[in-house]
Order: C-alpha cells, then sequence, then structure tokens
C-alpha cells in the first residue's frame, strides 16, 4: 500500500508498481515546491558529477527555472511510495550539446539522472536499477522512445558500471564543449556515452502509450 505524503495532490505523468519494491509516482520538478529537496541532493558532496555543489537556493532555482522555461528539456521528481527517491532529466539531443559529440538517431532522449539517499537507515539493494526500471518504461513506452542516451561523467565509474548492469550499452568517450551564454555556462565535459534501446528492454512488438495519468506499466 501506497502512503501519499510528498506532493500528493500533484498529477504524476507516469506511475508505476514496481515488484518487491513499491510504488514510484514520476511528477514534473515545480522548481518552487521541490526546491528544499532539490538543494539538499544537488549539494551533497555524493553528487560532485552533477555539477552543482557549492550552489545556493537561489543559483538552484534559478537553474530550474530556466529548465522548466525549456520546451526541449523538462526536469521530473521520483516518489516512491511517497517519499521522494530521484531527479531526472530528459532532453533533446539534438537541442543538448551532446548532439555535436554523436550521431543522433530519430527517437533518442536524452536522460540526466541523480538517484537520491536510500534513507536513513542505509543502502537498500536494488534502490537504483528500481528506480531506473520505472523511469525507462516511462521514457521508453510512455513518451514513445526508441533509444535513451545517457553521457555520465567519465570518471565516475560508479555510475557507468551502474548503468551497464541495467542493460546499457556502453559508448565512445566524448568532450563535451564548453557552454558559455547569459545566464548559462557549463564547463567542457569529459564523458562516456551509453545507450539503452527500447527493443532490449521490452522487445521488439513493444508498444508506445500515451503518458498522462493513468499510464501504470507493471514491472
Amino acid at each position: 500500500m501506497t502512503t501519499e505524503t510528498y506532493a500528493p495532490a500533484r498529477e504524476a505523468v507516469h506511475e508505476q508498481e514496481v515488484e518487491g519494491f513499491g510504488t514510484v509516482r514520476v511528477l514534473p520538478v515545480d522548481p518552487r515546491a521541490d526546491l528544499d529537496v532539490i538543494h539538499r541532493w544537488v549539494t551533497e558532496e555524493r553528487a560532485g558529477f552533477w555539477g552543482m555543489t557549492g550552489f545556493t537556493r537561489e543559483q538552484v532555482l534559478e537553474t530550474y527555472l530556466h529548465l522548466d522555461s525549456l520546451d526541449t528539456h523538462h526536469a521530473f521528481l521520483a516518489v516512491k511510495d511517497g517519499e521522494p527517491a530521484a531527479l531526472f532529466q530528459t532532453y533533446e539531443p539534438e537541442a543538448d550539446r551532446v548532439g555535436e559529440c554523436y550521431e543522433v538517431e530519430s527517437g533518442d532522449i536524452g536522460v540526466h539522472l541523480l538517484i537520491g539517499p536510500a534513507g536513513t537507515d542505509g543502502a537498500r539493494p536494488g534502490w537504483s536499477a528500481r528506480l531506473l526500471t520505472a523511469f525507462t518504461t516511462y521514457v521508453l513506452i510512455g513518451l514513445d522512445r526508441r533509444r535513451v542516451v545517457v553521457e555520465p561523467d567519465a570518471r565516475n565509474t560508479k555510475a557507468i558500471s551502474r548503468l551497464v548492469r541495467q542493460g546499457f550499452e556502453p559508448g565512445p568517450e566524448i568532450v563535451l564543449p564548453e557552454i558559455d551564454l547569459p545566464g548559462v555556462y557549463l564547463p567542457e565535459k569529459r564523458a562516456r556515452l551509453a545507450f539503452l534501446g527500447r527493443e532490449k528492454v521490452f522487445g521488439a512488438d513493444a508498444p508506445g502509450t500515451p503518458a498522462g495519468p493513468g499510464a501504470s506499466p507493471v514491472e
């Protein structure tokens, strides 16, 4: 049974009962309402590769207000049994700097992910994998995409190993170019591409389904 304690009135774009884990709701980020959770996570030492460890609350808010204004980039919170559990961002690769570093295919969608702490009782086996299961189901089936593209920092071997265990196929190492625009600065980044095709997860005949309330694929 799910106990809704975090943003129970907010409409989820995806809800999934993951066997042996619980109910995961995927909520579009509300930059102001979710600021406490996001700021706490992105400024923790363990989130160093996210690139926001020194950010103030105002800087984090400005970042996610900017993200919220874009049509090509979107942020989501995964809420597990009423508890915020992960921060995910999707983007259109052709509208992102990664699009300069590989040949974008039709149906590609880029993803950034930050798994939240597993809780005060320590590590929970399968925590990251099951959250990824719910989110990749939303992206690949709910959004009817053919392939997820990720580009973790090449030094983040822990994240790369986790993605490979999840079924992602490692790609080449790339260098994402520096971006220096008014209000947006991203330093050059050495990254490792990895890909997860829909057919690998769901089979060649898996149909796409509309994303939105009521979409509840079962693992």
